[in-house]
Formats: C-alpha cells, sequence, structure tokens
C-alpha cells in the first residue's frame, strides 16, 4: 500500500509513532498576522470572508499539528461567527490554541482580531471552532494526546468543547436517522 505522504520529506517529519502522553493546552498556541492588501478584498472593499476562513484553517491546523505530532485534517468547522467587517490595511491576527482531544479527533478554538494601525484600535471580528483529526503513515485516523487544561480559562474551554462535542454526535445520529428514514 503507498504511504500517505506529499513530500518525501514528510517521512522525517511525521513519525509513525507518537508520544501520546498527554500535552498542556499552550504548547498548541499558535499566532497569525497578516496585512490585508488588495487580493484579499471584493469588489465591496471588504475582505473576502474566505480569507479570513482560509486564515482560520491555517491556524488552527498549525495548533493541532503542534498538539499531535503527527499529519492532522480538517474534519469540521462547528462554527464560525463574523462580528465585523475587515478591510484593506487592518491588520488581522488569528490565534489557535488546542481546546480538548479525543481518541483520534481534537477540537481548536479560534480567535480573529483586527488592528487598525494607523490608529492603534484593536476589535474581535470573528471566531470558531474546528474539529481535526490526526492520521497515520497511510492517511487513516490515528491517535493523539490528550490535552492538559492548567489554567482556569483552559478548563472552562475544555468544558465547552466537552459539549460541544456531545452536540456534533447527537446531530450526527439524527441525521443518519433521518437519512436511514
Amino acid at each position: 500500500m503507498d504511504r500517505f505522504f506529499r513530500t518525501r520529506d514528510d517521512r522525517e517529519r511525521f513519525p509513525d509513532e507518537v508520544d501520546l502522553s498527554p500535552r498542556p493546552a499552550s504548547q498548541s498556541h499558535t499566532t497569525i498576522s497578516v496585512v490585508m492588501e488588495i487580493e484579499h478584498v471584493n469588489n465591496a472593499g471588504y475582505v473576502h470572508g474566505g480569507t479570513i476562513m482560509r486564515l482560520v484553517d491555517t491556524a488552527a491546523g498549525i495548533a493541532a499539528i503542534k498538539h499531535a505530532r503527527r499529519r492532522v485534517v480538517t474534519a469540521a468547522m462547528d462554527d464560525m461567527s463574523f462580528l465585523s467587517p475587515v478591510f484593506i490595511g487592518d491588520l488581522v491576527t488569528v490565534q489557535s490554541m488546542v481546546n480538548e482531544a479525543h481518541r483520534t479527533s481534537m477540537e481548536v478554538g479560534v480567535r480573529v482580531d483586527v488592528e487598525t494601525v494607523l490608529t492603534g484600535e484593536h476589535h474581535r471580528v470573528a471566531s470558531a471552532h474546528l474539529v481535526f483529526v490526526g492520521l497515520d503513515a497511510e492517511g487513516r485516523a490515528a491517535a493523539v494526546p490528550p490535552v492538559l487544561a492548567e489554567s482556569d480559562a483552559e478548563r472552562r474551554r475544555q468544558a465547552q468543547a466537552r459539549v460541544r462535542r456531545e452536540h456534533r454526535l447527537v446531530r450526527k445520529q439524527a441525521l443518519d436517522e433521518a437519512a436511514r428514514g
């Protein structure tokens, strides 16, 4: 069977055996900052929601890889709320961290903030929760380490992630039953 690799170098970067001891949520923290330019906007002058979504997926994916120490794939985006528009020249900062991990999946929380560089004004523009699955060398779901929540905020996010997971599982079951008739 062919191994699931994009490049030859991936063999060294993503080992088959991963240490599955619990890892602090803080170790997965990721920040990406990008100045929005003309290629990021639509005809109305607003940054495309898809541009923000791509940054969210990228930051969340990096956090998931940092936690799992293996290749990951985006399995779901539970929700994404856009709170205000983003314009050319705005500095978009995306922060992500793994909230909770299960056998092969992880929930990553993401926050998107904007700074108007000329005025120094900051505000939140979006938030999201994504689910990633760890993959083995053949591209099959693989175990990921548990998350250690060390602060009150991390414990709160972990508890909320567990509730969202239960909702996802109930929704999936209901949709499967509806599909069967």
